[in-house]
């Protein structure tokens, strides 16, 4: 048999790879499927890359032109090397003749940002080693991280070093006893990392606040409008006996909710921003709004009911409301001092003040995580009339007595309860819980290794509170929205119900227009009674002239 080779015009396959031949010549194809063909296959090669953003049909004509410009030796060899310069060609950025417009990489300005970091102060060298390793308020953020890190909590290790660098340029700038790294609110722009410090006794400036001068700007306003109403004192307006209810003062500095300074920072490297003082009405509004920080401390706060401040003051409150609620310690850590005994304070709040116990004999991980006895609250709670020391707003000085004696009697608001919150160092099992869900959730940082495990307890009324203990160390820190959890979504709280109107009557109701007869018949009546009027005095000048010629005669 003959092998295979050219087709036979008698066989099937004869004149198919024959130039010009078809088997289709017969049928002519549609012109607008064709065009619809060409279309599509062109829409095709414009597409463009995800990763570069160009597209094979402008980098195929670009490689044309290359081509028919230059005009290379063996073209079809090099294609590959063409297709590469033409793609380089566009990617690279074109610079100016004149002067090259510099990049800057993202990685390069973060580096830029830190650098400062790692300078040493002027005068800062070995001599000072000594110094260093003795007491310092600097805490030691990398061994911190590490036991939250047993957990799969923290940063990374080069932002925790980063941190631990920003408190040491804080501290050698700022009067600081005590530091603490307390945690990072996250934020829609940009992030806040938080420092709790404490001044050394005597170093702390007293701070007005803004609310207390738009107070005090309040009252000038109401002695302006005292001069006014006497200068007019026609037609003076009704006078409102609405009075609004007392200011409550914020507590001192070093004391209840304001017990610690805070300072803010976006990133380390940036600068640190002392916070303000948070006072009563902050926290209490905080507890009725949710909204989410942008990163700006400048920027307002726009809610319902309208909040005292802008995201700094509102950025404090917050942070006062997850310290009062989040920072524990092991059972036994702190004790109160023995001079106080007993003793509570007036305002009924309990004793404020706790010192470390020397004889702390710390307990075990598996007994920690069993049981939420063993942990305790060292921070003071916040009543509802946002202080941690309730205070009376009606309470007067003895000479206000005196002289308001009457006024009271007449106006004597309702006896306020006294709100008492729980005592310090009350054991986390005496917390609620939120509906089905406890407040607290504690558990080993492993189960692998036990004998090498942390205890971790973690909030469930703040998410992003963590706590860890591990023999005589401890520590809390804070990573979240700075929201409190809530089992619904939050609702704002409605305006108030729109005031009533005032009541009607015959002194305030307006009269009607008269009619065209009325005024006729009011227009008549009132010539009459001036024509009346005319008449009378017409008689008695008569009657006067006839007495004054009676009196000539006589």
């Amino acid at each position: 048999e003959r092998g295979h080779g050219p087709y036979q015009p008698h066989e099937p396959g004869y004149g198919l790879y024959q130039p010009g031949y078809s088997p289709y010549d017969d049928q002519t194809p549609d012109p607008k499927s064709r065009m619809l063909a060409i279309q599509n296959a062109k829409a095709y090669l414009l597409k463009s890359s995800t990763t570069s953003g160009l597209n094979l049909y402008d980098h195929l004509a670009n490689m044309l032109t290359k081509i028919l410009d230059e005009q290379p030796t063996n073209a079809v060899d090099i294609i590959e090397n063409i297709s590469k310069d033409v793609k380089w060609a566009q990617l690279q950025k074109k610079m100016d003749t004149l002067r090259d417009e510099h990049e800057i990489l993202p990685t390069f300005e973060a580096a830029e940002k830190r650098k400062a970091l790692f300078l040493k102060a002027n005068g800062e060298g070995d001599e000072e080693l000594e110094e260093e390793i003795g007491e310092t308020p600097l805490p030691n953020v990398m061994e911190t991280a590490f036991y939250f890190e047993q957990a799969g909590i923290g940063l990374s290790k080069d932002e925790s070093y980063h941190i631990f660098l920003a408190l040491k340029k804080l501290i050698s700038v700022q009067p600081i006893q005590t530091c603490r790294f307390w945690g990072k609110i996250l934020g829609l722009e940009m992030n806040y990392i938080i420092a709790e410090v404490q001044y050394h006794e005597g170093e702390e400036e007293e701070e007005t606040e803004e609310e207390e001068v738009t107070e005090e700007g309040g009252k000038g306003t109401g002695e302006v409008e005292d001069e006014d109403e006497k200068k007019e004192k026609e037609d003076e307006p009704p006078k409102s006996t609405y009075k609004p209810p007392p200011v409550i003062p914020k507590e001192e500095n070093g004391t209840g909710a304001n017990k610690y300074v805070y300072f803010v920072c976006n990133e380390p490297g940036k600068p640190w921003v002392k916070l303000p003082p948070v006072t009563p009405a902050q926290i209490v509004c905080a507890r009725k709004i949710k909204k989410f920080f942008t990163g700006r401390l400048d920027a307002p706060v726009v809610s319902f009911p309208p909040f005292p401040g802008n995201e700094a003051n509102y950025l404090r409150a917050q942070i006062a409301r997850i310290s009062a609620g989040t920072q524990i310690s092991p059972i036994g850590f702190y004790q109160f001092a023995e001079e106080e005994g007993d003793e509570e304070e007036e305002g009924g709040g309990g004793r404020d003040t706790y010192e470390e116990n020397p004889d702390f004999q710390p307990l075990s991980v598996a007994e920690m995580v069993d049981s939420l006895a063993t942990w305790v609250h060292h921070g003071q709670s916040i009543l509802k009339q946002g202080r941690c020391v309730w205070l009376n707003p009606f309470q007067k000085s003895e000479e206000e007595e005196e002289e308001d004696e009457e006024e009271e009697k007449a106006e004597e608001p309702d006896e306020l309860q006294q709100e008492i919150g729980p005592p310090l160092l009350t054991p986390l099992s005496e917390d609620e819980g939120i509906q089905n869900i406890p407040a607290w959730t504690a558990q080993p940082s492993t189960n692998l290794i036990p004998q090498y495990a942390v205890a971790i307890l973690q909030s469930n009324r703040w998410p992003g509170a963590y706590a860890f203990a591990s023999g005589k160390k401890f520590d809390n820190i804070y990573f979240g929205w700075g929201h409190k959890y809530s089992p619904e979504s939050h609702t704002p709280a409605l305006p108030p119900p729109a005031q009533a109107e005032y009541p009607s009557g015959p002194e305030t109701t307006e009269t009607r227009d008269p009619t065209l007869e009325e005024e006729l018949a009011f227009k008549a009546a009132r010539e009459e009674a001036l024509a009346a009027a005319e008449d009378e005095e017409d008689e008695e000048d008569v009657a006067e002239d006839d007495e004054e010629e009676e009196e000539e005669e006589d």
